[in-house]
């Protein structure tokens, strides 16, 4: 039997329980007064991260002075020949009876992060013990992959889903991105990458096509539904053009004016960004001066190509473009026909931008989607910049094993000198708050090394990560970022993908630090608890595209299979690479009596089951703190949400697996247990259900329609129904097995 991977056990010692006060006394021990030095080398980045400092020193009562006893804090860069970028050193020492910390970045951005080093220890009570050390990146490039809803007129591939239209305004206002970005920087991403199926007519005027670009800023008022095609075909309908509401008056050069203000934003907190494109689609010019969606249209050819040069000359901050050929070629079209399209209009664009300014570094990044490695090097062997490739690494599901195997061909194969990006996907958890340091530490490390890997970029495609219009009784004023909202687990992303040798004791001072009232121990050991439950059921029960397995809800899009149902766990498979057997193979082991060396079913349900245990116990700790406190207090709700998921998926799994025999051998005590197992899961759904709902609002979702918890009731209960009626020999085996896209071509 393949151990499971545990969550580690900490003691919850009476030292441990009093970690907060411990935080509250170290902040009230440090040095009365702090002077803050930062030399104008550190550029805005150094500004920033000062800002941060005197913040983080005004709320914990520190004086900003010049008296003798007060701390001296230098920002500086000393630019050293062997230096990693990024990186910085801290050194302690003192000075006249004077302490003084200095950071020493190797550049504007390692300043930066050094400083924002400072302003942490300042906020958990670690300034006065800090002590010299040296830190570089682990990752050189940390993203977020962002579908961004622009426009009515030009959408992403989210844009037919709630949190897409009710986020249109905020694309375009100044406090979402400050925030954004901020958020960003504090947690050490440094990659923004901005996806939309053609936002070329939000974004720039092309002199050749006066009339394709847009003024104002649309959105619908129809009702969507969940019948939009998944290829992006009918994302702009008649009717929701013909029922639009202009969310902003603005002109295209007053959107210009914004997005080079959000570029330069992100650039004085270290962060590029890069715009990635489906093709070929033409939303908002379609129909303008003989544009259309035909790849053989010689206009639409012209069009591109202009508007990927304006894109480049509008946009001096633009790091790049990333580019597909994707849904809007059709599948059966010779690969080396769509990179000839991609290079005479991206990379021929990309040349005329940088002919009136050569030493422009504009980088490239194809993704591997239907076509291959030789033919697209083969189509960009001119390309004039940094040219890097784009690799789904755990296709749609990054909580699920800590080393997905899908991307072993690509690093076999890929080509000499070549890198390529890891999109990491996370279309497990929408809705709640969560956070696992040793998943995310472990899943890091395992990352291809930095002579094949670029960076990675993490996000939703059936999502957005914008404010958060899920919760149902919001506090007053405007709604939390996503990212403010989950926080934890952006933190710790982040940090970690910078630093993965930062201990779980840190990520504890940090809870403690922000929840001073409650048991950052119990706290710690809740979250990680509850967001097990994740990665185990998906990597039992696998459906590789975020439209195949949406674990919050036992779901798939309609056009898939819908509510998956105790049938479908007997029928489903587990995820390549996580030694876990399906419910049929477990079943073929168990007659054969075969040694069992992979994790079985059971034991994930048990393991289920344990996380649940883990969470609850941790819970009970918390909840009275929790009632003066309103961010525990969500969160607190948000683990025992996830906790009774577990349950429910413990149940139904042991559910399936007694049917799955009664079906091989028709014993009535297995018969029994199923609808036992399965009466379990349907309490366990009501439980979650109640849980869920009382804080969060159903809603409809790009990738899997519309998705309502408390509804869902109904198909739980369906399957007590069916294993009532359920006959032996119905459950089949041909020996087949599902697979998941491969994502890779030589």
């Amino acid at each position: 039997m393949r151990p499971i991977r545990e969550i580690s056990r900490v003691p919850i010692s009476a030292a441990a329980r009093i970690l907060a006060v411990m935080v509250a006394l170290s902040a009230s021990a440090l040095a009365a007064s702090l002077q803050l030095a930062n030399d104008p080398a550190t550029g805005e980045p150094g500004k920033f991260a000062a800002e941060e400092i005197r913040r983080e020193a005004t709320a914990r009562g520190l004086t900003l002075g010049d008296d003798a006893t007060a701390t001296h804090v230098r920002l500086t860069v000393e630019k050293e020949a062997n230096a990693a970028a990024q990186s910085y050193r801290i050194r302690v020492g003192s000075e006249g009876g004077r302490r003084i910390i200095t950071v020493r970045g190797a550049d504007p951005a390692g300043a930066m992060y050094g400083g924002l080093d400072l302003a942490e220890a300042i906020r958990i009570g670690t300034l006065d013990s800090l002590k010299d050390s040296d830190h570089r990146p682990h990752l050189a490039q940390r993203g977020i992959k962002f579908n961004i809803p622009l426009d009515l007129r030009t959408p992403s591939y989210t844009d037919c889903s709630d949190a897409a239209q009710a986020n249109i305004p905020e694309m375009w206002e100044r406090d979402f991105w400050t925030a954004f970005l901020d958020a960003m920087a504090r947690h050490r991403y440094n990659v923004l990458s901005l996806w939309s199926l053609h936002p070329f007519p939000s974004l720039v005027k092309v002199p050749e096509f006066p009339e394709v670009a847009l003024n104002d800023v649309w959105r619908t008022r129809a009702k969507l539904d969940d019948t939009f095609s998944m290829a992006g075909n009918d994302m702009v309908r008649p009717a929701m053009l013909a029922d639009h509401e202009v969310v902003k008056r603005m002109t295209i050069d007053e959107k210009i004016a914004f997005w080079r203000w959000v570029m330069q934003q992100a650039a004085d907190r270290g962060i590029r960004i890069y715009f990635f494109t489906w093709n070929v689609f033409t939303w908002g010019a379609a129909g303008k001066h003989g544009i259309t969606n035909d790849l053989g249209n010689a206009i639409t050819k012209k069009y591109f190509r202009a508007s990927v040069r304006e894109m480049v000359r509008t946009y001096p901050l633009l790091a790049g473009m990333g580019i597909t050929a994707g849904e809007g070629m059709p599948q059966a079209m010779d690969s080396k026909a769509k990179e000839a399209w991609l290079w005479e209009t991206y990379g021929e664009g990309v040349r005329d931008a940088l002919k009136g300014d050569p030493k422009r570094e504009f980088g490239m990044i194809h993704r591997f989607h239907w076509t291959a490695q030789s033919e697209i090097l083969d189509a960009f062997k001119d390309y004039p910049g940094r040219f890097e490739f784009s690799f789904k690494y755990s296709v749609a599901h990054m909580y699920s094993i800590t080393k997905p195997p899908f991307i072993q061909p690509l690093l076999e194969n890929l080509a000499p000198g070549r890198k390529t990006w890891l999109t990491v996907r996370n279309d497990d958890i929408y809705t709640f708050r969560f956070g696992d340091p040793s998943y995310a530490r472990e899943y890091i490390l395992n990352m291809p090394p930095a002579d094949k890997m670029a960076g990675f970029y993490m996000g939703p495609d059936g999502y957005v990560w914008g404010r958060d219009f899920l919760e149902r009784h919001p506090d007053a004023g405007p709604r939390p970022l996503v990212m403010e909202k989950q926080w934890y687990a952006f933190m710790l992303w982040g940090r970690l993908a910078y630093d993965p040798a930062l201990p779980d004791s840190h990520f504890e001072r940090i809870l403690a630090a922000r929840h001073p009232k409650a048991s950052s121990s119990h706290l710690f050991r809740a979250l990680q608890s509850a967001s097990q439950v994740m990665p185990l059921i998906t990597r039992f029960f696998w459906g590789d595209i975020d439209l195949k397995w949406f674990p919050e809800a036992c779901l798939s899009h309609p056009k898939s299979k819908g509510f998956y149902t105790v049938r479908h766990f007997m029928e489903g498979i587990s995820m390549p690479g996580s030694g876990v057997l399906c419910i049929r193979d477990w079943r073929a082991r168990l007659a054969a009596r075969k040694p069992v060396e992979q994790t079985t079913p059971l034991e994930i349900a048990a393991a289920l089951d344990g996380s649940a245990a883990e969470t609850m116990a941790a819970l009970a700790e918390l909840r009275e703190t929790a009632k003066q406190d309103s961010e525990l207090r969500k969160t607190v709700n948000d683990c025992e949400a996830l906790a009774s998921l577990g349950r429910y998926y413990a149940a139904k799994i042991r559910g399936a697996c007694a049917l799955a025999l009664f079906d091989a051998n028709g014993d009535k005590f297995e018969h029994a247990a199923a609808l036992r197992h399965l009466g379990e899961a349907l309490a366990h759904w009501k439980r979650y259900a109640a849980v869920r709902d009382a804080h969060y609002v159903p809603a409809l979702y790009n990738r899997l329609g519309y998705v309502d918890i408390t509804a869902l009731t109904e198909k739980v209960a369906a399957d007590l129904d069916l294993a009532r009626a359920w006959k032996p020999g119905a459950l089949k085996d041909d020996g087949k097995r599902g697979g998941t896209e491969k994502g890779f071509r030589k």
